[in-house]
């Protein structure tokens, strides 16, 4: 029979994507990755909005009076030299272009240190004869770091209720361990996409902080979608002695790796239009905030639920007696099958429905089950062991006609 090519053996869960055996590599990979993230936000930070930090916002027209453009490095100077008569001390944090071109509808928005309703109002007059614009296009709005501070609280309450809450729902519906895991995935998605964010340089706006709490969601989501098929595959495990918890648990990967890759595309599908056609080609500079944090939390999402959650799972249950101790029985019958010894007549017992003889067994039970095996079909026997029921005949014979 022809191969069949990848996309529809993932399609099928006959994959055999090893990626339980090789958790070492992708706990390694995560701990770096993890290491690199802290690295960023002690050493590089966060570039806090103004609704964290608190300060003076301008907003200065991209064009002057006359109809000629205005540059980001021009409007930036022009407000750095206005606040700085009125504050010696003020500095400008921020400068971004917001609004879409060819519409007259661009605009700069500069953030600057906390000024008072005076001083912001004798440094829009600057700016005014410095610039050349219309004095009606300028603006200031003073915002307190206060407000920044109450959200940031309400995000933090929101996120340890959330995860108190998820914790409860997986243990009873699933066990502690399953809830540990998918906690330990989550919370990493929640470094990882930090991390993306510090490096990047992206402003912590409210917008951040909703997207934060959106990713919370998805990520659980894919996870427990992987831990209900493990639980399925590993239901009454520990009575036989074909297949390891580990074994079983990679192949619930299998089966669900394309639905997982699925869903994830269709979900980033939307996300990264937000971010690169929003935010980078229609301009609206409100919805990179969001749309970054969305794409990234989502995208490590996935990954962390296929490559970190079930993997630290087998991790945890290994440790568990039970569990040890069943892996240890398959090893020890796969190892005296593959020396040519015959399965023990107790255990053979135990198996009054087995299809095969002992002859065969050491055969079947050399290699550990692939991913997405189909059980064999019975072979029909009569009590002579004959197969086709030819035991019905009489043993001498004449011919048949």
């Amino acid at each position: 029979m022809a191969r069949t090519g990848l996309a529809t053996r993932l399609y099928q869960g006959e994959a055999n994507v090893n990626i339980v055996g090789r958790r070492k590599l992708w706990f390694t990979v995560a701990a770096v990755l993890v290491v690199i993230a802290i690295g960023s936000f002690v050493f590089r930070g966060f570039s806090l909005g103004i609704e964290f930090a608190g300060g003076t916002s301008f907003s200065v027209p991209a064009k002057t009076a006359a109809g000629a453009p205005l540059t980001q490095s021009e409007v930036s100077d022009a407000v750095d030299k206005a606040i700085k008569q009125v504050d010696p001390g003020a500095e400008v944090t921020a400068v971004q272009k917001v609004g879409r071109a060819g519409q007259g509808g661009e605009s700069f928005t500069v953030r600057a240190s906390a000024l008072t309703a005076e001083q912001a109002e004798q440094a829009k007059q600057t700016l005014v004869a410095d610039l050349g614009v219309n004095p009606a296009d300028v603006s200031d709005d003073q915002v307190s770091a206060a407000w920044g501070g109450q959200v940031t609280r309400q995000a933090v309450i929101g996120l340890v209720i959330f995860l108190v809450l998820v914790m409860a729902y997986l243990v009873i519906r699933f066990e502690w361990r399953m809830a540990a895991a998918a906690v330990s995935s989550l919370l990493l998605d929640l470094i990882l996409t930090a991390g993306v964010y510090s490096l990047v340089g992206f402003e912590v706006t409210p917008s951040t902080v909703i997207g934060f709490l959106t990713i919370l969601g998805y990520s659980l989501y894919d996870v427990v979608v992987v831990f209900d098929k493990v639980q399925e595959n590993t239901r009454g495990i520990t009575a036989g002695s074909t297949r390891t918890y580990a074994e079983a648990t990679n192949l619930a990967i299998n089966q669900t790796l394309m639905r997982s890759l699925n869903t994830g595309l269709v979900a980033l599908l939307p996300v990264g239009g937000l971010l690169f056609i929003g935010a980078g080609l229609l301009g609206a500079g409100t919805l990179k905030d969001l749309g970054l944090v969305l794409f990234v939390g989502m995208g490590i999402g996935v990954i962390s639920s296929i490559m970190f959650a079930a993997p630290l799972l087998t991790l945890l249950k290994d440790h568990e007696p039970k569990i040890k101790a069943h892996t240890a029985r398959v090893m020890a019958r796969r190892a005296a099958a593959r020396s040519g010894d015959v399965a023990p007549r107790a255990e053979r017992q135990r198996q009054p429905n087995a299809t095969v003889s002992d002859e065969e067994a050491p055969a079947l039970a050399s290699t550990a089950p692939r991913p997405g095996s189909r059980p064999t079909a019975k072979r029909n026997t009569n009590r002579s062991g004959r197969p086709g029921g030819a035991g019905n005949r009489p043993s001498g014979g004449g011919k048949r006609r």
